[in-house]
């Protein structure tokens, strides 16, 4: 395999500029898939990157689409021929196929399938595609080694070398019964351990951990990090094998995962990447800095009409600590959210603790409004910020008794958030971005507002 030299780009480019085909097929018939992928990626458009697939034989063509960036290899669909994209598919597993099929519309989609030559492949792809793609099933693989548990020792082998050829890697082999129920897994150590074996059911291991057809992508990633698997058979709901999964599979889908909920955290709205256009950044980045503006607006409304600015008259030292309210809030929100949607998302934290998580919550929060609202006040007596005495303690007593309920507020309001998103079967990550922000910042204000004009009030200060 030739190493690639990010600094041959540039020449490569001038290659394909110049539509020096056989040169540039000389120059990346032995590259790597990925590094054929990274040049594609540094091309201005998609015609450019059609040129350099046509160079190559239809295995690196597939090798290299599965390695793109997914924009990328959209861009490259919408202009390959058809005929191109089947030939291209048989030369990848079905789940791999499945993939890239369904990034076309419906009616491409059933053309492909049509030019496949294969049948068994292209019955494979289409049954596959009846499976939601956030489910076990939309991620399985049909390929997989298969035997039945009556075949003796030397039978097994056999079936298994036959099935082989077929296969890029092996994992384990599955054992089934006469009706196709998964029975148990064949481990390649048994058949050198067990040469004699009389049949395969009695050197297996029975009940292997496995999936259903339905189950949730993210369960099963769930059960690949708690039992420390690289593959995992998929059964339909009688137990009978219909496929696998492999680690490889799940690591791509917990990548996805993870970008999707930063994005959302950071307030995202869409999956979007450093090359996309200004259009795209735009379209994602837009709703929630509204939202946000949306909030300081409702702020700025709150502090115009708090008693008609009566507070920021009589006490003028409170609007000092206005940013101090609002981004404490925001953190201490930001930070409960966040710790529930880690431990949702990895399976630490199920719905039926979430009581018991919101009372641990609480008790976490008392200790923090205390400490900082302790501290502010002690601040606040050494450095006052009014002149007189009076109006010096009402605003360490406002500032002090705000910040210990709105960490407060914010801790629960933050760990309920996305628990109840999760029971509406919306994605929780969304609560640890601006919408948690926005809220504890609104809501610290009222709290503010309220408690200070409640002080002037008692005080006689107005």
């Amino acid at each position: 395999m030739k190493e690639f030299n990010i600094d041959n780009i540039d020449q490569l480019k001038e290659l394909i500029e110049a539509k020096n085909g056989e040169q540039l097929k000389t120059e990346i018939k032995d590259m790597h898939p990925a590094d054929i992928a990274e040049l594609i990626n540094e091309l201005d458009d998609a015609d450019e990157a059609l040129f350099v697939l046509q160079q190559l034989d239809d295995e690196t063509v597939a090798d290299v689409l599965a390695e793109l960036d997914e924009d990328e290899r959209a861009d490259l669909l919408e202009i390959m021929p058809n005929e191109t994209i089947a030939r291209t598919v048989e030369q990848m597993d079905a789940d791999d196929a499945v993939d890239l099929i369904q990034e076309l519309d419906e009616d491409d989609q059933e053309d492909v399938i049509k030019h496949i030559d294969d049948v068994e492949q292209a019955g494979d792809i289409v049954d596959l595609l009846q499976y939601d793609e956030d489910t076990a099933g939309g991620h399985m693989s049909t390929e997989m080694i298969v035997v039945n548990e009556n075949l003796s020792m030397p039978d097994c082998i056999k079936t298994m070398r036959e099935q082989a050829e077929d296969m890029d890697e092996i994992y384990n082999i599955y054992v089934v019964d006469d009706d196709h129920r998964l029975k148990g897994v064949f481990p390649l150590k048994t058949t050198i351990t067990n040469p004699s074996a009389n049949k395969i059911k009695y050197v297996m291991e029975p009940n292997p951990i496995s999936v259903r057809t339905d189950t949730p992508i993210e369960d099963v990633a769930l059960d690949f990090e708690k039992y420390d698997l690289v593959a995992m058979p998929v059964v339909d709901s009688i137990g009978r094998l219909v496929g696998r999964i492999t680690v490889d599979d799940i690591m791509d889908q917990v990548r996805e995962q993870s970008e999707r909920d930063y994005q959302l955290a950071t307030g995202l709205v869409a999956d979007v990447e450093t090359g996309d256009s200004v259009w795209t950044q735009f379209r994602a980045r837009f709703p929630w800095l509204l939202i946000g503006i949306v909030g300081g607006i409702a702020n700025a409304l709150i502090l115009e009409g708090g008693d008609n600015g009566e507070w920021q008259t009589v006490l003028p030292g409170l609007a000092m600590f206005i940013p101090l309210i609002g981004g404490t809030g925001g953190n201490v929100g930001t930070q409960s959210s966040a710790i529930v949607v880690q431990g949702l998302a990895n399976g630490s934290l199920e719905l039926k603790q979430a009581g018991k998580h919101l009372l641990k919550e609480f008790f976490v929060a008392m200790l923090n409004a205390v400490l900082i609202a302790g501290l502010v006040f002690i601040y606040n007596l050494i450095f006052p910020a009014d002149g007189d005495s009076q109006k010096a303690m009402a605003t360490s007593l406002a500032v002090t008794i705000s910040l210990f309920a709105v960490v407060l507020f914010a801790s629960v309001f933050g760990t309920m958030v996305p628990i109840v998103l999760e029971k509406l079967k919306i994605d929780p990550a969304i609560a640890t971005g601006p919408f948690v922000t926005v809220t504890n910042d609104i809501v610290g204000m009222l709290i503010y507002m309220f408690i200070s004009t409640q002080l002037i009030h008692l005080m006689t200060l107005g």
